[in-house]
Parts: structure tokens; sequence; C-alpha cells
């Protein structure tokens, strides 16, 4: 869009069909994520406007539907990330017991980190990616790779002191002579 024109026509388009989109966004997720899934849905549209058709509702609404369906599967992936680290903490807990109080730890602090911070340590460490493999998963250069790695391995370091049980001092025994 770099003609005035287009951003007048773009205007047009929004005013006549901004209040269909927004009932149906109402209608999929309800009043709280409707404000955030119409202007996802107007934003593409901006951006691939030589692609809206003349009647534009149709095209609009088909946005939104994946705007919505992209929003739902993040938000499960970040549930069920939650919660396998979750289960990867209960476990470590349960093998306390065992001598395995750092595994805990460690789980504990890896769960406090984004997601793209535990992303960047997981590729190598559990994934067993080599960099150049793991920066091409993330999307950046290997050397932005390592940058990032060891951003994410500082945070790691600061969660773990965090998290790590601190060693309790021995008692002390008192003698009476």
């Amino acid at each position: 869009m770099d003609q005035p024109d287009d951003g007048r026509r773009f205007t047009a388009m929004y005013e006549a069909n901004y209040r269909q989109v927004y009932a149906y966004a109402v209608s999929r997720a309800g009043r709280d994520l409707a404000d955030d899934v119409v202007g996802d849905t107007f934003l593409v549209a901006w951006r691939r406007w030589t692609a809206v058709p003349r009647d534009p509702l149709p095209w609009l609404l088909g946005v939104a539907r994946n705007v919505l369906r992209e929003r739902y599967r993040a938000e499960e992936r970040q549930a069920g990330l939650a919660a396998e680290m979750r289960a990867w903490v209960d476990e470590a807990r349960a093998d306390v017991a065992d001598g395995v109080v750092e595994k805990a730890a460690m789980l504990a602090a890896l769960s406090r980190l984004a997601e793209d911070d535990r992303e960047l340590l997981t590729l190598i460490a559990w994934h067993g990616l080599s960099p150049r493999e793991a920066s091409t998963v993330v999307g950046c250069s290997t050397a932005t790779y390592f940058v990032r790695l060891h951003r994410a391995r500082k945070r790691l370091e600061s969660a773990f002191a965090y998290t790590s049980p601190s060693p309790q001092p021995a008692p002390t025994k008192e003698y009476s002579q």
C-alpha cells in the first residue's frame, strides 16, 4: 500500500466491515479476545491488501477464523508445555529422596524461563542438535544463536541460583562443662 488512494480504500473497507468481523470474533472467542482478533485480521488485510477481493467480508472472516485457530493452537501449546514442565518438576521432586535435589531445582529453574530461552537450551541439550541445526530451527545465524544461547544460559543460571535449595548449616552442639 504505497498509494494514498489505497489508504482511503482500506479505510472505507475497514469501516464497512468492522462490525461484522467484530461480531464474528465475539461469537467465536468472546468479548475479551474480539478486539485482538479484529486487529490482527485487519493487520493481515493491510499487509496483503492486493490479495483482498472486491467483496472482502468472506475473506476477512476467513482470516479472522485463521487468527482464532492460531491463537487457540498457541494457547494449547503453552498449556501443554506448562503441564509438561510441571510434570517434570513433580517427577523430579519425587526423586528427591533418592538424592536428585539438583535435578528438581534445575527443572524448576528451567520452567521459570521464557519459552524462547527454554527452546534455545533444549534444542542442543535434549534434542541433540548442533548449534548450526538449532540456529536453523529458530531462524537466525549460528553466531546469533550462540549469543542468544549465552544469554539464556545466564538467565538459567540466575533462575537456578534462585531455585536451588541453600545448604542448611549444621546444627552446633553446645557442651556444658
